[in-house]
C-alpha cells in the first residue's frame, strides 16, 4: 500500500482499496490498458502483478512496457506488450486486429493515454497539428477503439474506465484549449453512451483527476511544486472502480468548481479576462 501525505489525503479523499477482492474479480480476466508505459498506466498494471488476469499493454514506448512486463511475469499476471501510437489510425486498426484474435475475449478497458498541451492561441496560428493530435490521442483513439470492441465487451460484461480530468467539469481557463476540448469531447461521448452501454451489460466509470504527477506534467514549470496525486493512488482507485462498478470518481471539492462555474460564470469570464490581460502586458513589457 502506498504511503500518502497529509496533503493527498485530504485533497484527494477515495474509498479505501481491497486488494483481494479486487483479485476475486480479475483473476483470468483480459485487461487492456493504454498509456501503460509510466505514470497511472504503469502502476495500475504492477496493481495487478499478484492476480492472474492478461494485462495488454499499449503505448509508444516499447522499451519501458518490457520492463514493466519482465517484472510483473515475476509474480503472477501475465503480459502482452503491444507498442502503438494510437494518434495513428493505421496502427489502431493493427491494435484492434490483434484485439479481435484474443482467444479469451476481452473483459476490461481502461482507457488511460493522454496528452496534455499548454499553450496561448496567439502561438497556435500556425500550429493546427496541436489541435489535431490531441484531439487524435485524447478522443478520436478511445472512440475508435470502443466501438470496435464493444461487441467484445458485451459478451463478457466488461468494463469500460475513462481516466478523465477535472477540467472537463469545470469552467475552461485559457492557454489549454486544444487539451480541454479533446478530453471533454470524449467525456461528453461516453457519458452519452452509457446508457446504451449498460443495456448491453458494460459498466462505464470516470476518473475525474485533479493534477497527478506524472511525466506529462514536467513540461509546465508551475506545477513542479503544486499538490499532486500519486499515479499510485489513481491506479488503486482504477482498481476500486474493478470490484465496486462505480460510475463516477472526482475530489470531493470538485462540486464547488462545478457549482461555482455554472453560478459565476460572468464574473468568472471577467476574472479571466483580466488575467489574460495582465499576462500579455507582462509579455508585452519584457
Amino acid at each position: 500500500m502506498h504511503n500518502y501525505t497529509l496533503l493527498e489525503r485530504v485533497l484527494f479523499l477515495s474509498p479505501s482499496f481491497n486488494f483481494e477482492k479486487m483479485k476475486k474479480e480479475m483473476d483470468g480476466k483480459t485487461v487492456l490498458i493504454t498509456g501503460a508505459s509510466s505514470g497511472i498506466g504503469k502502476d495500475f498494471a504492477y496493481l495487478l502483478a499478484d492476480t492472474t488476469a492478461h494485462l495488454i499493454l499499449v503505448a509508444r514506448t516499447e522499451a519501458n512496457m518490457n520492463i514493466v512486463k519482465v517484472e510483473i511475469e515475476k509474480a503472477s499476471a501475465t503480459v502482452t506488450v503491444f507498442p502503438v501510437d494510437l494518434r495513428n489510425e493505421e496502427e489502431r486498426i493493427e491494435l484492434l486486429t490483434f484485439l479481435h484474435q484474443l482467444p479469451d475475449g476481452l473483459d476490461v478497458v481502461v482507457s488511460n493515454a493522454g496528452i496534455s498541451i499548454n499553450r496561448p492561441i496567439a502561438q497556435s496560428l500556425d500550429r493546427y497539428h496541436d489541435f489535431t493530435r490531441t484531439m487524435a490521442l485524447n478522443y478520436f483513439a478511445p472512440v475508435q477503439l470502443l466501438l470496435s470492441l464493444i461487441p467484445m465487451l458485451a459478451q463478457k460484461n466488461g468494463q469500460i474506465i475513462n481516466v478523465s480530468t477535472i477540467n472537463a467539469l469545470l469552467f475552461p481557463v485559457p492557454y489549454w484549449a486544444a487539451y480541454q476540448a479533446s478530453k471533454t469531447a470524449f467525456d461528453t461521448w461516453l457519458r452519452s453512451a452509457e446508457p446504451e452501454l449498460k443495456v448491453k451489460n458494460i459498466s462505464t466509470t470516470s476518473i475525474y483527476l485533479p493534477l497527478v504527477r506524472t511525466p506529462m506534467i514536467k513540461p509546465t514549470i508551475v506545477y513542479q511544486n503544486s499538490p499532486a496525486m500519486s499515479p499510485v493512488h489513481v491506479a488503486e482507485m482504477i482498481g476500486h472502480a474493478l470490484y465496486m462498478k462505480r460510475k463516477v470518481y472526482k475530489p470531493w471539492w470538485l462540486i464547488l468548481g462545478e457549482w461555482a462555474s455554472v453560478v459565476f460564470r460572468l464574473p468568472l469570464s471577467l476574472i479571466v479576462l483580466k488575467l489574460v490581460k495582465n499576462k500579455q502586458r507582462d509579455r508585452d513589457d519584457v
